[in-house]
């Protein structure tokens, strides 16, 4: 080989050498770190529940004839006392006046039974009638007022008749369709009262739900522990997220508990009671249903994100004073507010990895860069 092409490759050769040691190791690659967040917390048991009206009632015919005309607007908010149907009044009408007359000669009957007892009460005293004739009268005016009495409740009943003639809302709700049109024959309550349509309440509304018996247990635990009040007897807070929602839009309270367990489900009937200004909700709705699962606590919060799964334990990375990453083992809580509840394996100092956990190595070096832990309330 000539000398000027060894001599080259010698020098090329020193030329990489000195590169590779100028080099070095490759940098420490960079992540963001927060320290878990503090703050007081409860936690919520969660169930799914259904709306149902506080209040539904089957609007039916209370009296039997043709319907003259539908006072509403189908699916219409109504008020109490508002007009529905009007049912030909007529003949009712004319019932009425019939026993009005009656009840006028009933009043006169006893007037004029009165005026024969009187006379008959001076008469006896010089014995021109004897003491049978006035008894007899006697009976004669007790007759009237009780033939009085029996044509005032005719009067009244055909009043009554003449009045459900205007079948009016009972609650104040939203409105069904109306059943029966102008026109039609409909039965009164005494042979069967026709349907005519149904009113049910929205403001406020009812949510059922079923607590099953895990839940229920715990609960009854902290109950006696003095940690959590009981919803039998305390108005206890629920949230409530309505399909499609990512989070609670109604606020309420509990209103009830069974008093006892669906043996063939192993839950427990539970009521809270939701404001429903805006009428937005209608009974038969499905929603997730939170209640208040313990009393407040201090508790150290982390966002999902910074949480990894090794097998069966869930892990987050912290930096130590070093700069280098060690594997933490928690025990994780619900979610609040957006982040997650630490029950177990943090302390409120650690510097966590929140940013760049793909990038971090059990035991190897990183460069943190400071950052704060959002999602939630500080």
């Amino acid at each position: 080989m000539p000398l000027g092409l060894m001599i080259a490759l010698t020098l090329g050769g020193c030329d990489q050498k000195a590169q590779g040691q100028a080099a070095g190791p490759p940098p420490a690659p960079p992540v963001t770190v927060a320290q878990p967040v503090k703050r007081t917390v409860t936690d919520w048991d969660e169930f799914t529940g259904r709306f149902e009206a506080i209040e539904e009632v089957q609007v039916r015919a209370r009296v039997g004839g043709f319907v003259d005309s539908v006072q509403f607007k189908d699916g219409a908010i109504v008020h109490a006392g508002d007009l529905l149907y009007i049912i030909d009044p007529r003949p009712f009408e004319a019932v009425a006046l019939q026993a009005d007359g009656q009840l006028a000669d009933a009043r006169a009957k006893v007037e004029l039974a009165k005026r024969e007892l009187d006379r008959g009460l001076n008469l006896v005293q010089t014995s021109a009638v004897s003491e049978q004739v006035v008894d007899q009268r006697r009976q004669a005016l007790q007759a009237a007022h009780a033939a009085e009495t029996q044509a005032e409740g005719t009067l009244k009943a055909a009043q009554l008749n003449v009045e459900f003639t205007h079948v009016l809302a009972p609650i104040t709700g939203r409105v069904s369709r109306h059943l029966v049109t102008p026109g039609n024959l409909v039965q009164g309550a005494d042979s069967g009262a026709t349907l005519l349509t149904s009113i049910v309440s929205l403001d406020p509304i009812y949510v059922y739900f079923d607590v099953d018996e895990a839940t229920y247990q715990r609960n009854s635990k902290l109950w006696f522990e003095g940690k959590r009040p009981s919803s039998r007897d305390t108005p206890n807070p629920v949230e409530v997220t309505l399909t499609g929602e990512t989070k609670p839009s109604h606020q309420g309270t509990m209103d009830f508990l069974d008093n006892r367990l669906d043996v063939s489900t192993a839950t427990l009937r539970s009521r809270a009671v939701i404001p429903n200004k805006d009428l937005s909700i209608l009974p038969g709705q499905f929603g997730r249903v939170r209640i208040i699962g313990s009393s407040p606590y201090e508790a150290l919060l982390i966002p999902d994100t910074a949480i990894a799964t090794d097998q069966s334990r869930k892990i987050v990375f912290v930096v130590k004073d070093d700069n280098s990453v060690e594997a933490r083992a928690v025990t994780l809580g619900p979610l609040d507010d957006g982040l997650r509840v630490i029950r177990d394996g943090l302390k409120a100092e650690d510097r966590v990895i929140i940013d760049g956990i793909q990038r971090a190595r059990i035991g190897a070096k990183v460069t943190p860069h400071g950052g704060k832990i959002g999602g939630g309330k500080s």
